[in-house]
């Protein structure tokens, strides 16, 4: 489920008319990779990103990390265009993942992360897929994660200029991601 854009042009923090106390209805919004694609496909460069993004997340898969989810923020989920007449240059994305089985000792982690890097280095992330791309391992001690996660969820629920509160999205690792490179070609070959 993807909230419509408030008076502000953001992502509610959470649903109008709702408690913001109330769990599901309050940001990060779970979604789908295929309503991600339907509801911000709608320009060239829009469909760009979202091309890199289900790249990316390709290589994650074929990396054998697909036990987790990914926030998804930044102005590609708002309405830049009115806002500040411009498309989004990128997506902002945290994946929150446990390694792969054959990756769990630090060893052959560090040997992954290293080889790939164009995943794991927001810079090269950014460069290959057009995602500002961090990686929270869900495999650390949990006092880690959770500081990772405040630290994220700190960012991404406000404008760094503004300090405007938004509501951000969250789509799993795992799901329908054939279908949305399958509706993104069909929406590129209809532009």
């Amino acid at each position: 489920m993807i909230p419509e854009f408030n008076q502000s042009g953001v992502l509610p923090p959470f649903l109008p008319g709702e408690s913001p106390t109330r769990h599901a209805g309050m940001a990060p919004y779970k979604t789908s990779i295929v309503d991600l694609v339907l509801r911000y496909a709608h320009s060239p460069e829009r469909r760009a990103i979202l091309q890199g993004l289900l790249d990316y997340r390709k290589q994650l898969r074929m990396l054998g990390i697909s036990d987790g989810f990914q926030w998804i923020d930044g102005s590609f989920v708002e309405d830049i265009e009115a806002n500040r007449s411009r498309p989004p240059a990128d997506i902002d994305l945290v994946t929150f993942a446990c390694r792969p089985v054959d990756h769990n000792d630090d060893s052959n982690w560090s040997q992954l992360i290293y080889h790939n890097q164009d995943v794991f280095i927001p810079k090269e992330a950014q460069r290959k897929y057009q995602c500002d791309a961090y990686f929270v391992d869900l495999d650390l001690d949990p006092k880690h994660v959770v500081d990772m996660t405040r630290y994220w969820f700190g960012l991404f629920s406000h404008q760094r200029d503004s300090y405007l509160w938004k509501g951000m999205l969250e789509v799993p690792l795992n799901c329908d991601d054939d279908n949305a490179f399958d509706i993104l070609s069909r929406e590129t070959a209809n532009a």
